[in-house]
């Protein structure tokens, strides 16, 4: 059978894991965030799992969270490590946290074998976004399941979002914002200060770090690790590679990168608050038969 794999990116989560929203329960019977995202990868034909986490966490990760799915889809663990950087170079003195989410893809390098899926550990993405996903992988393109700005918004405040820009479903670009809404409109703030703030329609389609992705990706972080301790030593204590940056150079560089609307609701827990309402929408979707009641029973 040939592997289908998505990446986990859950180096994030603290070996304690007290008060971490990766691991908050959410579902009825003491399901994570995270489970429902293996549960409709699953059904939607992929098999293989990769997690990316901290080499320290991988006992308590294993125990928690492996041992629920591996008798369900095979499971690879890979470690983010900060040593893990272009030959010849050394990690500067006083760099503490890992390279950013690029780098945590890096990471896993060896355990993939074709093109392959992205999401986060904490993040809900909803059932429908992982057909979207699994659908258009087999593409020689980048995959965006695009959701509505509208449906990832907060009542509870601003939230950060990557509002694609694009021409009929081509991405331009990946616009890295501020986003809140106002009345049937959203103000975007561009955290790169240097771009003028703007507004769009709820309908907008944005990026939430859900992407489906060829090797070559694998290969532009590389370079893009090499040039920057060859020559951005000065700036290696903040440097950091985020994915959305990595796919603005692709673009650039002439690969196509295509967003596929979803109907999945994202939801997240930016804010305590938001909790109760991302329960209760599983709740709902159980209801409504999406999901059984309990997952892995």
């Amino acid at each position: 059978m040939e592997e289908k794999t998505l990446v986990i990116l859950a180096a994030g989560m603290g070996s304690r894991f007290g008060g971490m929203k990766q691991i908050e329960p959410v579902g009825p019977n003491g399901e994570f965030i995270i489970d429902y995202s293996i549960y409709s990868a699953i059904r939607y034909g992929f098999n293989k799992i990769v997690f990316i986490i901290k080499e320290e966490n991988y006992d308590v990760f294993k125990e928690t969270i492996g041992s629920r799915i591996e008798n369900k889809i095979k499971v690879e663990y890979a470690f983010q490590k900060l040593e893990d950087i272009p030959e010849g170079f050394t990690v500067p003195e006083g760099r503490k946290k890992p390279w950013g989410t690029a780098h945590a893809v890096y990471a896993a390098r060896d355990f993939i074998n074709g093109n392959f899926g992205v999401i986060t550990a904490d993040d809900f993405y909803g059932d429908d976004a992982f057909k979207v996903l699994s659908d258009n992988l087999d593409t020689n393109d980048y995959i965006i399941p695009g959701y509505k700005l509208g449906d990832t918004l907060s009542v509870n405040g601003a939230v950060k979002r990557g509002v694609i820009l694009h021409d009929n479903g081509i991405v331009k670009s990946i616009v890295e914002c501020s986003c809140i809404q106002d009345g049937d409109k959203v103000k975007c703030s561009p955290l790169d200060t240097s771009k003028e703030p703007f507004t769009v329609g709820l309908d907008q389609p944005v990026s939430m770090l859900m992407n489906g992705f060829t090797k070559d990706i694998l290969k532009t972080i590389g370079n893009d690790m090499f040039d920057a301790f060859k020559n951005n030593q000065d700036n290696l204590l903040d440097y950091e590679m985020l994915l959305p940056d990595i796919m603005d150079e692709d673009i650039e560089s002439g690969k196509t990168i295509r967003v596929v609307p979803t109907s999945a609701h994202w939801m997240g827990m930016t804010y305590k608050e938001d909790k109760e309402a991302l329960q209760n929408f599983i709740l709902s979707e159980i209801e409504s038969g999406v999901y059984p009641s309990n997952l892995w029973n």
